[in-house]
């Protein structure tokens, strides 16, 4: 499944004019955002000094986005949303520890978010890390070392080269969205439908954006 399907001479859509309140609603309006941004016709919405002074009263996101810390992949811009739309959780790889559930369960569970995207991307260096280290027994710095040891069961020993580190990336998305999708109070909403947790990936050749989960 992909994330939009326009071609780069499509008009672009409109944004949406209201809050997604629902899993899907949220998806579709990140697929829109996506089309926007791969085709150059970015809205920058939600930037307005009344934007801004309403947002001062409180925040109603429609999705959290659980994204790697790659400079190259920031959510708003790949979604082309604004001020208030995505609450995003950025670490290297996307490798989750308590900061990072926490953040996503503060979301979910306080602000009533119903989409949770764990955006994986083409080339990530903690997944080339994590592999040339699982390759080379080479330990890294401690710190480094801690993100590397998450990543390494989703490393794809049958496959070689930048075929694995490619694979893995994608497997390594799967594997943080499984997990999530076993926290209970995440669990509970997605089996009532008030929640959805996909798995997606960036292309930076193409800009796009497309589900794998």
């Amino acid at each position: 499944m992909t994330l939009g399907t326009s071609s780069a001479t499509a008009a672009p859509p409109a944004m949406a004019t209201s809050t997604p309140r629902t899993p899907g609603e949220a998806l579709r309006e990140l697929a829109a955002g996506n089309r926007r941004w791969r085709t150059f016709q970015q809205g920058h919405p939600h930037e307005t000094p009344y934007v801004r002074q309403s947002l001062a009263s409180g925040q109603h996101p429609f999705a959290v986005v659980l994204g790697c810390i790659d400079s190259r992949v920031p959510p708003e811009l790949v979604f082309d949303q604004g001020l208030g739309d995505l609450m995003t959780v950025r670490s290297a790889g996307g490798v989750l520890d308590e900061a990072v559930l926490g953040s996503i369960a503060y979301g979910v569970l306080e602000l009533g978010v119903p989409l949770i995207l764990v955006l994986g991307h083409q080339s990530c260096g903690a997944v080339s890390a994590a592999v040339r280290a699982d390759e080379t027994g080479e330990r890294l710095p401690r710190h480094i070392q801690y993100v590397a040891d998450e990543i390494r069961p989703a490393i794809d020993h049958s496959r070689h080269g930048d075929a694995r580190i490619d694979s893995t990336i994608t497997r390594n998305v799967g594997m943080i969205r499984t997990r999530l999708a076993a926290e209970p109070d995440l669990a509970d909403r997605v089996g009532t439908g008030k929640l959805a947790i996909v798995g997606a990936r960036y292309e930076l050749h193409s800009q796009r954006v497309h589900t794998i989960t």
